[in-house]
């Protein structure tokens, strides 16, 4: 039980910095831009899925967070989110490194994700310009969202919002390791192991689970080779560290929330099993 607590204090103080730096620019953008310069802001998302896929591939959870609190106030549109969150490898590059996988296996998985989250963050955006669904929206205020007090200047706001969604990961992080504790990674990766044509499907739930331990999980039974490339890039697609806990807490809709998830699952499972068809070596 120390370990978990441990861990999972670990996890979220890695994620204080990204907080805290987000809810500035979105205090600054609030406070002190005018309206027209809000929609330049949100019409500049043209070029979003890219730039949003290429952050994502740093080793990092922290980043799908900060994408989840821009888009929650629609700051960027819902294919640069999906791009994040298809591109973000949270630890799985440190891992590489850690146990010297070839460089050229890295590059390759990397390029991969970067390409699909492009790809689909571009689709998405396309399709929804195309039934003018985005013509209504406004950039959403903060403050309004989460009904306080914001009168106190943009960092004191800024860091009221930080510890308000950071005692929430904590409280959802906790749990999560605990569970994962219970079930043990052993139990998941035979799992994994007994049902390989279920593969990608059972990579991509686990990649569900709204915690950086799920790419942990899915590394390491690549790299023991319990599980293909093809079905770890199928989780890994799907996971974004605590970013989906984080849509569900910000995001208005609980059903709007629920089809960004089954988008985010489809894309990454049916990735996974073309990569596998294909049969693209790593």
């Amino acid at each position: 039980m120390l370990d978990i607590l441990k861990d999972t204090a670990i996890d979220g103080i890695k994620l204080l910095p990204f907080l805290f730096i987000t809810y500035l620019i979105m205090e600054y953008i609030e406070h002190k831009t005018s309206n027209k310069s809000k929609e330049i802001i949100k019409k500049s998302g043209k070029f979003g899925p890219i730039i949003g896929s290429v952050l994502g591939i740093f080793p990092q959870c922290g980043f799908s967070v900060s994408a989840t609190n821009l888009y929650a106030a629609r700051v960027i549109t819902l294919g640069t989110l999906i791009a994040v969150y298809l591109s973000t490898s949270d630890e799985m590059l440190p891992i590489f490194i850690s146990e010297a996988v070839p460089t050229t296996t890295i590059v390759k998985i990397l390029a991969v994700k970067l390409l699909i989250g492009i790809i689909a963050g571009i689709t998405i955006d396309f399709i929804i310009r195309k039934k003018n669904k985005q013509e209504d929206e406004k950039i959403v205020d903060l403050c309004e969202k989460e009904h306080c007090h914001c009168n106190h200047g943009i960092s004191k706001s800024a860091l009221t919002h930080t510890v308000h969604i950071f005692l929430f990961i904590i409280v959802i992080t906790l749990i999560i390791n605990i569970a994962i504790y219970f079930i043990g990674e052993e139990q998941i990766a035979q799992f994994i192991q007994y049902n390989p044509i279920l593969g990608p499907i059972i990579a991509g739930i686990i990649g569900l689970i709204p915690n950086c331990a799920s790419s942990v999980i899915l590394t390491q039974l690549y790299i023991e080779k319990v599980i293909t490339a093809s079905t770890m890039i199928s989780g890994l697609l799907v996971s974004s560290g605590v970013g989906l806990a984080v849509l569900f807490k910000m995001n208005k809709g609980i059903k709007n929330n629920l089809k960004i998830v089954a988008l985010l699952y489809a894309i990454g499972v049916s990735s996974g099993v073309i990569i596998q068809l294909v049969g693209l070596n790593f």
